[in-house]
Order: structure tokens, then sequence, then C-alpha cells
């Protein structure tokens, strides 16, 4: 292209982007959705907002390593910079050829995220990013780099500087200007400067290569020492402050070799592979988690079943209550807060809202409950995906240095959605049964996102990453540290990647220590539509993984009853019932007691009913010392019976009642006796229950009518709830439609604003809506409706909203014009009242 048919080079940031097609704005508008959040009326507001501070931080943020390092050599280059000088800042005297390959794309990174514009002779950093990366002794630059050789002598007496030129072996001038530039030039000769230099005694050049690198200030005394005098008095170390000398940025280049960093990182660090297993493995060993996973969150929900802890005042889970549920699940504390807010994510239990509140399950639980397991694992793994509330924060301090507690307020952090599915997209690049060396995933994490860990003293992403590792193993999405068959149905990826020769392991189970060098493609998440298929697909391929729950146990003649897997849920909740829970672990082994089987009575079962649950589901012949237990207990029940008097015992065997006065037990109980087969007694109903019992009593409760009251225990479940809503890590990526609106709205709001008009008929183009009489409105509206020419008009609609759009008039009456909108490319209609003013187009507008 001749340099008369190249188009003009940009201005400004809104001239570079008017040059832009919609294809490329719309990326600009998904990598920063903040700048559509409201939509802008035309690319000017566009540019302004593109270049405010908060913008524009949350762009650098979300930059890698290298595009920040780009970004961070601009901000010392000269405005505007060529490429070539770039490249020579980025690659260095060597030119690394790794920088050379990998500028171009970082360089169009940063012109897609607005933060450059310009052609590539003129390349410029939008003018807030320059301020917050460019080098100044309150923020250092990341470079280690200090100001230039005119901005450290601004402000020295003309006498000085010629005196330093002097010093350098420079001719001198007659004004201070050209004496800064020539000195500029000579430390940016690479061979005059090498001469210089090479005069420079030894511990001198000693002191600039312990300020090279930054930080490139230093103290000195009021008398320097002979070192020290003689880089000052050639410039090679300027003042800026009483006893404070700097490094100017131009000598740091030429000790640098050209360098703006010390080591330039174009390629991200390599995820290695610390260990391979078969798939097979990887795929049972995430099963059976999962299925731990699932029976860890049933049990938590069974300790909570009649109600489960009270809800602190400032809200969550206390201590105590948190260490009981850790002690009732045998997991560790972290572990339980981790159950327990994935629950609570997962919408399975909520606070009842009650006076006395306490946590519960919710009515959700139950249709969970219903599901199939799969289905049910799947639900819960896509409530941890998406979950900002972050369990290992739990323990912790807030910022008013409060405990942050399970359940309570203060643990979302809205980098923990991106943060889990990041480490499992890297996960998914990997040979399939390939599990990574965790520290190469966080060094990966944190080239990918340099600023949110390298700010903070603690690195919350490299933290939020641990814990998606740890995670994900506890709930079966990995298996072994490999990511599973399941786990990338999850994430919607495509298959796995062949191993190479050298990771395939050489028997079952073996592990090989393999570097990984396969890059993955970036997955990106799921929308709600997506995920919903994805999860399915993931229960499906878990589903057959899953112990098949098994209709019977194995009796034994100890009073315990084991079963040897999972059990079907008819059976496990009468288990329960009758039997109390000894251990757990690959087989769950029951006790029986008086106390259970009593348990078993009160809930309406009769011994001729548990008899025959036994036999139906044992494996074994029913034990004898069993069969007498059950028959015992079943002798005594209900052979004492308390109803409500305040209570009272009734009994057809007064010797029965006798003993019970007689023992001194029941002292507390304060009974009496009313007839000779009944007992008053002071106690409420439930108390004189549990005393009796303690006793060595089975009484049975009754109605007012006599009969025995079932008791059965009452699951206490909350009003109906929904899950916690995530918190959003800024405004959401806008979809198709709304980008497509967006765009739509910005071209014809920079149409109206840009159009040329009249002269004379109205402002300039400077955003001013323009103003007429409405007689003049009107007769000029008349006017072009038989002239079909179009129209600049001001134009405020009900809400307020001010526009300018340019219209083409059709028609004129009752107060209303009708015409083709250029603004929103469709015909429409105003009221004249609400149009502020009108002027013509100029002849030449296009």
């Amino acid at each position: 292209m001749s340099t008369e048919d190249r188009p003009p080079a940009p201005r400004s940031l809104a001239e570079a982007l008017r040059a832009r097609g919609d294809a490329a704005l719309g990326a600009l508008l998904r990598s920063r959705p903040d700048l559509i959040t409201p939509v802008p009326t035309d690319l000017t507001q566009l540019a302004t907002r593109a270049g405010t501070r908060a913008s524009v931080v949350r762009a650098l943020e979300r930059l890698d390593r290298f595009a920040l390092q780009t970004a961070e050599a601009l901000a010392v280059a000269a405005d505007p910079a060529t490429y070539g000088e770039l490249l020579g800042l980025m690659a260095g005297d060597d030119a690394d050829p790794a920088v050379v390959a990998a500028l171009p794309h970082a360089v169009d990174l940063l012109r897609e995220q607005a933060l450059v514009w310009g052609d590539d002779d003129r390349l410029r950093l939008v003018r807030t990013a320059r301020e917050l990366l460019a080098p100044s002794p309150q923020h250092p630059s990341p470079t280690g780099l200090g100001p230039t050789v005119q901005e450290a002598t601004a402000g020295m007496s003309p006498g000085r500087i010629q005196e330093i030129v002097a010093a350098a072996g420079l001719a001198s001038t007659h004004d201070s200007v050209s004496a800064v530039t020539a000195l500029a030039g000579l430390f940016t000769d690479r061979a005059r400067m090498a001469a210089l230099l090479a005069d420079a005694p030894a511990d001198s050049v000693e002191v600039l290569e312990r300020l090279v690198w930054g930080p490139p200030y230093g103290q000195v005394t009021a008398d320097p020492a002979p070192r020290l005098r003689w880089l000052l008095d050639r410039g090679l170390l300027l003042p800026t402050a009483p006893g404070t000398v700097v490094l100017p940025r131009e000598v740091a280049l030429h000790l640098r070799r050209g360098l703006a960093h010390r080591a330039p990182e174009p390629v991200p660090p390599v995820v290695e592979t610390a260990a391979v297993h078969r798939p097979q493995v990887v795929d049972s060993a995430a099963a059976g988690q999962a299925y731990t996973a699932l029976a860890t969150v049933e049990e938590l929900l069974k300790d909570w079943d009649e109600g489960g802890p009270a809800v602190l005042r400032a809200g969550g889970l206390s201590v105590r209550d948190l260490k009981r549920t850790a002690v009732a699940l045998d997991v560790p504390e972290p572990a339980a807060a981790f159950w327990v807010e994935l629950a609570y994510a997962a919408g399975l239990i909520a606070s009842d809202g009650e006076a006395d509140e306490r946590y519960a399950a919710t009515p959700a639980y139950d249709e969970w409950l219903e599901q199939p397991p799969a289905e049910r694992w799947s639900r819960l793994v896509t409530a941890w995906l998406a979950a900002t509330r972050t369990a290992g924060l739990v323990g912790g301090r807030d910022a008013k240095d409060r405990t942050l507690s399970a359940l309570g307020p203060g643990l979302d952090r809205s980098a923990a959605p991106e943060v889990r599915h990041r480490v499992l997209a890297l996960l998914a690049g990997l040979p399939e049964g390939a599990a990574p060396a965790a520290g190469s995933v966080l060094a990966r994490l944190r080239w990918e996102r340099p600023l949110r860990g390298d700010r903070r003293e603690d690195d919350l992403r490299g933290r939020l990453a641990e814990w998606a590792l740890s995670e994900a193993e506890q709930l079966g999405v990995t298996g072994r540290g490999a990511l599973s068959a399941q786990g990338r149905a999850l994430l919607g990826a495509p298959a796995a990647p062949a191993p190479g020769p050298e990771a395939e392991p050489s028997g079952p189970g073996d592990k090989l220590p393999v570097h990984h060098h396969h890059r993955p493609a970036p997955l990106a998440p799921l929308s709600p539509a997506e995920q919903a298929v994805a999860s399915a697909a993931a229960a499906r391929l878990l589903a057959p993984l899953l112990p098949e729950p098994l209709d019977h146990v194995l009796l034994q003649a100890d009073l315990t009853a084991v079963a040897p897997g999972p059990l079907r849920r008819p059976l496990a909740d009468m288990l329960g019932v009758l039997a109390d829970v000894e251990s757990k672990g690959g087989a769950t082994v029951y006790r029986f007691t008086p106390g259970s089987v009593r348990r078993a009575l009160d809930a309406g079962q009769a011994a001729s009913d548990l008899h025959a649950f036994l036999a139906a589901h044992s494996r074994t012949p029913v034990p004898q010392p069993l069969a007498y237990l059950i028959d015992d207990v079943a002798r005594r029940h209900g052979h004492l019976r308390v109803g409500a008097a305040s209570a009272y015992v009734r009994c057809d065997d007064d010797a029965v009642l006798s003993e019970i006065l007689a023992d001194k037990r029941a002292a507390g109980l304060g009974l009496r006796r009313l007839a000779p087969t009944v007992l008053a007694a002071q106690a409420d109903p439930a108390g004189l229950l549990e005393g009796l019992r303690a006793m060595g009593f089975a009484p049975a409760a009754e109605s007012a009518e006599g009969d025995v009251l079932i008791t059965r225990a009452l699951a206490h479940r909350t009003p109906p709830r929904t899950a916690p809503e995530p918190v959003p890590d800024g405004p959401p990526v806008p979809d198709d439609t709304l980008l497509a609106a967006a765009l739509r709205a910005i071209r014809a709001g920079d149409l109206a604003s840009t159009t040329p008009r009249k002269p004379g008929t109205g402002p300039a183009a400077n955003g001013e809506l323009p103003r007429t009489g409405a007689a003049e409105t009107l007769a000029t509206m008349q006017a072009a409706v038989l002239t079909g020419e179009a129209l600049w008009i001001g134009y405020v609609n009900a809400e307020g909203a001010a526009s300018q759009r340019v219209i083409a008039p059709i028609r004129v009456e009752g107060g209303f014009v009708t015409a083709y909108d250029h603004t929103a490319d469709e015909v429409r209609t105003y009221p004249l009242h609400r149009i502020t003013g009108v002027a013509e187009l100029a002849d030449d507008a296009g």
C-alpha cells in the first residue's frame, strides 16, 4: 500500500476504535465487559470509559505476565514508541528469539484490550496505564528502572548541568535543554557509553551493578566517597533529593544490554506431570471418592435432621459446633467446614428463620435424596464449581480481625469459580491419567494472572488453586491427582491428548515421573445451559462406577450386623433405627442394644415385624441372642404407661409400681400412688419416660384415650430456600444478543455525534444537542419530508435520557414526526415536543 493510500494514523483512542470493525469491537467488549455497563452512547464515550482508572486497573489485572511486561516496557519507552524500540526493550541486544516470536501477539492483545493504540510506528499506551506503570519514587516500576535523564535533571541548576556535560567529555552548550539532550544521547550510544565506562574505577562500576536491576535509588552522604563522586560528576548517578541519588534510565538500559526486564517470560511455565496412572485406576479412585462425598453429606444432614446447630448472632456456626460436626463426620475441622459449605452452596441446608434460629435441612434435601447417586453427585460438583464461598478461609481473620466462621459472612471470594475452572482446565490438558505437580500448576496460574498474587502479601489466587486441587480430590472430580473421565465431562472438555511413550505405565498402578510439554487450549467457562448438559454427561459416566446398593446384611452372634457395602435406602433407614452405627469404612458395623431395639418399638414396630425384617435381609441366620434381645425388650415395652396428669404411670401389676416407689432413683420424679395400679408424678411425661428408662424399665407413652403413642423422629425442615447466589467477579461477559445490540447502539450513536452539520445550523460535533425553537423545528421537518433529506436531531425520551439521532422524515402530523431512524435502523415515530432541536446535515455527509 502506498503512502497516499494508507489511512491516516489515528490521533486518539476514539479514532482508533472508530477504525475497528464490529468483530474487533466485539472482542474488546467481551474482554472488558465493564465498558458496556451501561452501554456508552458513542465511541468517544467508550474510549473515555476505557481510559478510566478503575477500568484500566481491571484490564491490567487480567493480562498474563508477558503481556503485562510488554505494557511495562511501553511505560518506560518514549511516547509514542516504535515497534522496533519496544522490541529492543523486550528482547535486548541479543534479540531473544522466544521474545521476538511472542511479542506481536502481546502487542495485538494490548491493542485488542484498548490499552495500546496506534500503528507500529507510533505505539501509545493509554495515559492511565502509563501513569500506573511508569516508574516514580512513590511507585517503583516492576522493571526496576528509574527516571530518564531529562526527568532526573528537572530543576537542576544550568551551571551544574554544564559541569556534568564537561566531565562526561561532551562539548558545552548554550542552554540546559541541549545539554541534557547531549547527555542522554551519550548514554544511549552503546559505543561511546562503553568507552566512558571503560575508564571508570572498578568500585564505581560495582556501584552501578548494584543499582542496575533496581531499585535504582541509593543514599549518599554530604561528602560522597571517590567512587560515588566519579559517577556523580559524569551524570551516571543524578541527585533527586538531599542524600538520595538515582541511576538514570538510559544508563541502566545500557548496562542491561537494552532489556527492560531482567527475565522476560514470553512462554508460560510448563505444567509438569508428577505421576501417571492407568485411566481405569483414576476413574475408579475418583468414583470411590464420589461415593464417600455423597455418604458424608448424607451423614451431615442426617445429624442435623431434627434441627442442627444454632445460628450465631453474627451468622454462621460456632467453633464448638464445627468441632462437634467434625467429630460426628470423623473428619478434620477444615474438611468439616468444606462439607458444610458445600451442602449450603447446593441449597441442602439453610437457617430456619425462627426466633431460636438453627440450621436445618431444606425441602430440597428430600428431593435430592430421591435422585440416583450419580445425579446427586452431579448437583454437588456443579454447585462447587460455581460457588464463591470459600471454605478454606474458615478460621482465618477478616479485615476487622474478626474470626471467619463456617456459614458466616465474609467467605465470598469472587475469583474462586474462575480459579477452580482454570485449575481443572490445566488438568484437562494433560494426558489421560496424568497427575500434575502442584507447584507447576501454581506457577502457571501466577504467570496467567501475575498482578493478583504479586501485589498482596497472601497470594489468595495461589491458595484458591491449592484448595481447588484438594477439594476436587475429595469430591471425586480427580482421582489420585489426575482428572477423571467424569471430571473432564464436567468441564465440557474434549478427549485427553494421548500420552507420549515416556508416560506409559509399565504395570497396574505404576507411576512414572515425567514432564508434560503439551500446552492446552484454554477452556472457556460454560453457560448455565451448557453446564447442565455437561453435568448430565458427567453423571452418566460416573453411574456405572459407583457401587450397587445392597439389600442384605450379615448378622453376627455378638449382636452386630455387618453391611459389606452401601445399603438400599429403605434398608439403611430401618437399620439406622433398629441399631447404632459402631464403625464405618469399607463395611459398616451396626450394634443392636436394648435402647436401639426400644427405639424401633417406639417407632411403631412390633417384635414380629423386627424378626421378619431381620430374617428377610440377613444372609446369615438370625442369631439367638438377637432374637432373645428383641423378645425381652418387647415383653417389657409398654408394660408401664405414662400419660398426662401432669404425668402419671399406670401398670396392671401393682408390685412393679411398689418397686418404683421404693427405688431411691425415683425421688426426683415426685411420684405418689393414686390407686393400686396408678402413680401420679410432678415431672412432665417426657421427663418421666426418661427417668423410668434410666432406672431400667421400658415404659411407653399413651394418649388421652389410653392408646400407645407411636413416637417417630420428626425431621425438621426449613421453609423453602434458594441456594446462595455466587458473588460476581465484575460485570458478566455479554452474550451474542446483548453484544450485537450494544454494538448497534454505539455505532448509531457515533454516527449521530460525528455526522457533519451545515455551518450555522447547530452546535459543533462536541456532544451537544441541537437547539431550535418549536416553529423552526416544525418547518425544517416539513421541508425535509418534501426534499427527502436526512436531519440531525436531539431527542429526550420519557425517562429524561438525551440522545442524538440522524433521521429521514417521512410524515409530520398531529404533533408527531414519522421518520426512518438511521441510528436505530428502523422507522420510528417521535413526539415533536421531545425534540430539542434540529440541524441540517452537510451535503457531503456520508
